[in-house]
């Protein structure tokens, strides 16, 4: 399989009044994101593995400069296209690996039925079936939210800003479309990422103001776990 490229990461919490003078500006310079709707925006859904010692989650609140979680993700709470994802970081840097799943498929791992991984030909789903074997991975958590999104071509930048982050007490039930959630942080809290290739351009370096905010050790599945 091939090695993904590594990127640059960069997260920092904002209030309303960020947001509205970021959208303001990345506006003018940045594409939107497809997953998009008519208000800019669109729905993301994650279902996140861990083990029963909650290695994830430890290694990330300690502080582990390499670590890697699992999750299953669609977006727009269509579950017609769901995709198993591993993201790997090493300190700053991180890369993402994916795999396509049909429903059919997502509903067995729901359901702990894995042998089938063994006889796909994607070599992340048969790594995921040993990570679930040597690590006894099971379902943990939900984490749902809005997201916008903005694509800046020169240094391949992508800058993401997410709120209305919640989650639910029932985690088996990730792809049910009534699913019931409890909000996880202020309606006023919301989370700004950048990632990129190697550089940052300076115009956009400006627009964020990376400068003048501290970058923060910021999870969403860490916050979600607070339900347990």
């Amino acid at each position: 399989m091939e090695q993904p490229k590594l990127r640059h990461e960069i997260k920092h919490y904002i209030n309303t009044s960020d947001y509205i003078t970021l959208r303001n500006r990345l506006k003018h310079i940045a594409r939107r994101d497809s997953y998009a709707g008519s208000d800019g925006s669109y729905r993301v859904r994650s279902l996140y593995f861990d083990s029963p010692d909650n290695r994830a989650l430890m290694d990330k609140i300690n502080g582990i400069s390499r670590r890697e979680k699992f999750r299953l993700r669609f977006y727009n709470n269509d579950p017609s296209f769901i995709r198993l994802e591993k993201k790997s970081k090493i300190n700053s840097l991180c890369w993402k690996e994916k795999a396509p799943l049909s429903r059919e498929e997502c509903e067995k791992l729901l359901g702990n039925d894995i042998n089938w991984l063994l006889s796909c030909h994607n070599a992340l789903l048969q790594e995921f079936y040993i990570r679930i074997k040597q690590q006894l991975l099971r379902p943990k958590t939900i984490v749902d939210y809005r997201r916008e999104a903005y694509i800046y071509e020169p240094g391949n930048v992508r800058i993401t800003l997410d709120s209305q982050l919640q989650s639910t007490l029932f985690p088996r039930d990730f792809l049910n479309p009534e699913l019931a959630t409890i909000a996880m942080a202020p309606a006023a809290m919301l989370i700004l990422e950048v990632k990129y290739d190697e550089f940052l351009p300076e115009l956009l370096r400006d627009i964020i103001q990376t400068n003048q905010r501290r970058s923060s050790s910021i999870s969403k599945y860490a916050a979600c776990r607070a339900l347990g």
